[in-house]
């Protein structure tokens, strides 16, 4: 049987329990060696022995000074743990976790001349904290004595046995992830340095495992805080001379596999950015390493199964970050592509997603896919992804494909929502250190901008109820952006009402932007589905309850410049689906009121000739400007739909009386030179005030005695002019 004792271990066991001091104990530890064979050491075996020699009588072994040759001691103490962590119910022993501090002494500080000759301790050391590592209780032992910071600091300092020191990192990271790191990011900063420098140096089959480890270490860091904070480090130039000395050479698969995964962690911290290295020639490099990603998904996808390119997910996963970051890189205009790398950029990424489509579809029509395991089921994910960074592009290569796959690609987009959203609200009052599960669909919003206006996949897209999702999206994405301090307890109140505000974390900042960035995207493609389907969103329920939410929010909404492009869209969306709801809107609804003002406001914002360096010529205001490519298009839409609203809602024309814009907007053209005025601009002032003539009899009066004949004449406005004075 498998834990029966055998007799030599019982006798040496009695020996040991039997003697009297330390020296007899020591000498019968000579014994052991000598009357058992590797074959009696069995599970059952190494606790009996483990027991009889006593952890005390191996810490005082380990810790003695006051005794000629303490090493050899040591040397003795640390063979015998050594050999007993390899059983688990040893290795995380209470008395063998009490021991980590000891180990961790030996090891750091293995550059002292008392080692020089003694290897076999320091590798012992390690050995047992490795073993440590290899089991939960054993990690968790590790982490709060500790260690990382420990070996980090060891890395970083010496020159001697520090390739365990990092394998030990890597262990644990592994485990914990971000949770294993200080908010300070010195140290990790200085080990990146450290070994980052011993990447790019390094010329042996070593370069490789580092790419490993340092894909490992990038993975788990508190991404968000070393993305802040990396700037000015040398690191990151390190790993870009040692990656692309890979990249450029003449290198085989076991070569290319650890450089691809590396750089896909790289560019997820630093941006695509960092690809851009070489100042005298900075897109050479950004795109070898796109063609590389496209031929290697190529290789990896063309022709196979879903499940034999599960076997090569992680490789492939890093080859669609590295495609996705730069194709979004791409669409910013800011690297100067010559007909010819758009040509290779284009072949080498049609036959990338080709073979994506592929499997993607094989995957659609299995079975299995109402069933997919947790990594499947990411991989699955990181198709539905880089796909849509493909589609955001508006290319028609391989939409038809596309728009046949659009349900399985809104049900795992979705599903991804809603389980990232309720472990988020989920964390609010049970904290966790699980990282929350990745949110598809946000990525998947610009890209479902240019689906529905083609008509084939906007059909999918209704017929999915896919504006239900989009709908509590944007619920969503309006509780990060419209930050709300957590309300102070009414017992607190009168202590804490002069405090201020608690300054905002930088991540906090960065979801914000985020969801902002999302609520646009969400607002765009709301206002095509409202021009593409108008009966449908007269009728929609959830059309109906998205104007709402518009009317009692968005005059809440902080009037910041951060703010102020998202403001524009849901101000215009809001006057869309106005227009389009019409009949069902109340002249007593206060809401309605307060929403008016506030989007009159936008509209009336943005120009003015009080900013302007010539104070004849009308310019976009200075809070716009710099959002201005953004919102014109926003403005004109507004100023349109502004229009027709008050051809079929007469009573608005009120607030625009009240507010005093109409009157302004005649007293501030009134003041322009003549002949400066845009054309489209004109038209658009011209068209509303028309409106508002026809719309409400008392308007007449306020544009005339605002001198509108003046403004008629000197801009040429003959619309209006008829309306106001006849012919």
């Amino acid at each position: 049987m498998a834990d029966q004792i055998s007799d030599p271990i019982r006798k040496c066991s009695i020996i040991l329990k039997n003697a009297k001091s330390d020296t007899e104990k020591f000498a019968a530890l000579f014994m052991v060696t000598k009357l058992i064979k590797g074959k009696d050491c069995n599970e059952a075996g190494k606790r009996l022995l483990f027991d009889a020699i006593g952890l005390d009588f191996v810490r005082r072994l380990l810790t003695s000074k006051d005794v000629p040759d303490a090493s050899a001691y040591q040397s003795v103490a640390l063979s015998i743990l050594s050999c007993f962590c390899e059983d688990e119910q040893l290795a995380t022993h209470k008395d063998m976790l009490e021991s980590i501090p000891v180990f961790l002494g030996i090891v750091s500080t293995c550059d002292d001349d008392e080692y020089d000759d003694n290897l076999i301790v320091i590798n012992e050391a390690y050995h047992c904290l490795q073993s440590i590592a290899a089991h939960e209780k054993g990690r968790l032992a590790l982490k709060e004595q500790g260690v990382i910071k420990k070996m980090a600091e060891v890395y970083t300092q010496q020159s001697f046995q520090i390739d365990e020191a990092l394998t030990l990192i890597v262990t644990l990271v592994s485990h914990f992830g971000p949770a294993s790191w200080d908010e300070d990011p010195k140290l990790f900063h200085a080990l990146m340095q450290r070994v980052s420098l011993d990447f790019e140096t390094d010329h042996a089959e070593r370069k490789f495992e580092l790419a490993d480890m340092i894909s490992v270490l990038l993975f788990t860091c508190r991404k968000e805080q070393i993305s802040r904070t990396a700037e000015g480090e040398i690191w990151p130039e390190c790993l870009y001379k040692g990656v692309s000395d890979i990249l450029k050479s003449k290198i085989g698969k076991a070569q290319r596999d650890p450089t691809l995964k590396l750089t896909a962690n790289i560019l997820e911290i630093l941006g695509i950015e960092w690809t851009l290295h070489d100042s005298e020639n900075p897109k050479k490099f950004f795109l070898l390493l796109l063609q590389l990603a496209a031929i290697e998904v190529r290789m990896q996808m063309d022709n196979k199964s879903f499940n034999q390119v599960m076997a090569q997910a992680d490789l492939v996963t890093a080859c669609f970050i590295i495609l996705e970051l730069s194709m979004n890189y791409m669409s910013t205009d800011q690297l100067d592509l010559d007909q010819k790398d758009k040509q290779q950029v284009y072949t080498g990424l049609k036959g990338a997603f080709s073979a994506v489509l592929s499997v993607f579809t094989k995957l659609s029509n299995d079975t299995k896919k109402d069933k997919l395991q947790p990594k499947e089921k990411a991989f699955a994910c990181a198709m539905v992804r880089v796909l849509s960074a493909w589609l955001s592009q508006e290319t028609s290569a391989l939409k038809g494909q596309v728009f046949k796959l659009l349900p399985f690609i809104f049900k795992l987009a979705n599903e991804s929502f809603y389980a990232s959203r309720d472990h988020r609200i989920k964390a609010k009052t049970e904290p966790t250190a699980e990282q929350a599960p990745a949110d598809v669909l946000r990525v998947t919003l610009p890209a479902m901008c240019h689906l529905v206006v083609e008509e084939e996949s906007r059909k999918v897209f209704l017929k999915e109820k896919q504006e239900q999702v989009l709908y509590d999206c944007f619920l969503f994405h309006w509780t990060i952006a419209h930050y709300k301090k957590p309300p102070i307890p009414r017992a607190e109140r009168l202590k804490r009402m002069n405090e201020p505000d608690p300054e905002m974390t930088p991540f906090q900042l960065e979801e914000m932007k985020d969801s902002r960035t999302a609520i646009i995207s969400l607002c765009n493609i709301f206002m095509n589905i409202t021009v593409l389907e108008p009966k449908l969103v007269e009728e929609s329920t959830v059309f109906g309850q998205l104007l709402r939410f518009i009317f009692e929010n968005l005059p809440e909404l902080k009037d910041t410049p951060d703010n102020l492009v998202m403001h524009g869209h849901l101000a215009v969306l809001g006057l869309l689906l106005l227009k389009q709801q019409s009949s069902k809107i109340k002249k007593n609804d206060f809401s309605i009121c307060r929403y008016i003002q506030t989007t009159i406001r936008f509209l009336w914002d943005a120009y003015n000739i009080d900013e302007s360096n010539d104070p004849q010529e009308l310019v976009v205001s200075l809070a716009y400007k710099e959002y201005w490519f953004e919102i014109m298009e926003l403005w004109f839409l507004g100023m349109q739909t502004m229009s027709g609203i008050i051809r079929q809602i007469p009573w608005i024309s009120e607030f625009c009386i009240e507010s005093g814009w109409a009157e302004g907007i005649i007293q501030t053209l009134r003041k322009v030179k003549i002949g400066t005025l845009p054309p489209n601009v004109k038209l658009a002032y011209e068209d509303f005030l028309s409106q508002l003539v026809d719309a409400n009899t008392s308007v007449a009066a306020v544009l005339k005695k605002a001198d509108a004949l003046k403004v008629c004449r000197n801009h040429r406005m003959m619309e209006l002019g008829k309306k106001l004075f006849g012919d």
